[in-house]
Formats: C-alpha cells, structure tokens, sequence
C-alpha cells in the first residue's frame, strides 16, 4: 500500500494495476515459471511470429550484400558433368564481374555456383531450405541462412538479386524460374534479366510456350522476350548483368 493509500498497487511495466487487479509475482516470474500447454507452438498467430522471424534475419544477413546474381540449377547435377563445370565457370565469371552469387545452398548445380564464387575471392550465398529429407549447406557457402517457409526463402532470391541464371534443373528450378518470369510479366520487379543456360535442355519448354502457350493466346508474344537462352558463359554474365550496366 505505497504513500499511506489504502489500497494495494503494483507497478508492472508501464502499467499499473490497483486493488484487485493486483498480480502475484513478476512478469519475469510468470514468463520462466511457465509450465503450461503448448499448443499455441503449432497455432497460426505463433506462425506469423516465426514468418515474421524469417524475413528479418534474411533481410538483416543480405541488406549489405551489395550486386547480387541468384543462380537456379538442379541438386542433382553429377559434380563430373558438364553442368557442374559451367555452374563453376559462372559463379567464377560472376565474382570476377563484382556479383555476389546466390543459390539455394545445396549440391550439384548450386554447388558449382558457390565453388566458382567462393574460389574467385566473391561473396558466396546459400539460401537453404527445411527439407524432409535434410541436404545441409554445400561447403563454398560463406553466408548461409535457412528457412523453414518457400516464399520467404524465394522472396530472398528475388529482393536482393538483380538477375537470374536459370540451370538445367527439376521441379525446384521450374518453380523459381516461373515465379522470376511472372514477376517480370506482372510488373511486380522491373529490369531483371532472366538466363536460361543449356539449350538443348530448355529447347522443349520454350517451344512449348511459344507453340501452346502464345499460340492459344494463354501469353503474349512479348512474354518470349522475358528471358533469353545461351550456351556461353560469358554471355551469359553479359546478358544477366547488362541491366546493371
């Protein structure tokens, strides 16, 4: 009862509370000497809490990051093939031109971008992603961040790069290379070039779209213009960084 009142009062915070609306203990009490359900770990609101998480440690991590390219390409892809060996020729190029590299942090294709980047003295990024069947981080990764949730992890690739170089890739590489080009058809992001290296990979799809797709009127002829395909490494760099320029 502070100042002779007759009344008890607590102070809790910037809040104060009087008469029956009085506490026992302290928050710091009450918040460690919890043992109660823990259902609200598996609730929506807790959700968007960890969401929330998500994207303020990706966006803290690569704010800095300075020009950046994100490169797609399978996990599969034999470290022998002739894929890996281009994967490393343009993180390599891309380090060489003054570009971070970004990748999903995996094998394979991902790997070779980050080998070719980290060896050329560049910044090398891995975006992981929580997998039932667990892959980790590659070893060329510098900075590594892993996500529990696809969109913020695709939202990453996007925000802090300035192109895309597309590798012969599965479902995985098909998912980031149609959400890059209806970013760009939708105006969502402006000047971001689109790479498609392999050619004899990526021939069937884009003669799919340009000969069901535009054909059917389901995209416009100027869709076609979204990306553009090579075979050189050096075009490649040239073509995705150009916008830059």
């Amino acid at each position: 009862m502070p100042y002779g009142r007759g009344w008890p009062e607590r102070h809790t915070g910037p809040v104060v509370r009087r008469r029956g609306q009085v506490q026992s203990g302290t928050t710091d009490q009450r918040l460690l000497d919890s043992q109660g359900p823990t259902d609200w770990l598996h609730g929506d609101p807790w959700r968007v809490m960890r969401i929330q998480s998500e994207f303020v440690e990706g966006f803290g991590a690569l704010a800095e990051l300075g020009p950046a390219i994100s490169l797609f390409g399978s996990a599969r892809t034999p470290v022998d093939s002739p894929e890996y060996d281009a994967a490393v020729r343009i993180g390599r190029a891309l380090a060489g031109a003054g570009y971070a590299v970004i990748t999903g942090g995996g094998p394979g294709a991902m790997e070779g971008a980050n080998k070719g980047a980290c060896e050329a003295g560049g910044a090398s990024v891995g975006l992981g992603i929580e997998l039932p069947f667990e892959q980790g981080l590659n070893p060329y990764v510098d900075v590594g961040i892993n996500f529990r949730y696809f969109f913020v992890r695709k939202t990453m690739f996007v925000k802090y790069a300035q192109g895309f170089i597309v590798l012969p890739g599965g479902f995985g590489t098909l998912d980031e290379l149609f959400e890059a080009l209806t970013l760009v058809q939708t105006k969502k992001v402006t000047r971001f070039p689109i790479v498609l290296f392999g050619t004899d990979y990526w021939r069937g799809l884009v003669d799919w779209v340009r000969n069901t797709l535009v054909a059917e009127g389901k995209a416009s002829r100027h869709d076609l213009e979204l990306f553009q395909l090579t075979d050189d490494v050096d075009e490649a760099v040239k073509l995705v960084t150009k916008a830059d320029r």
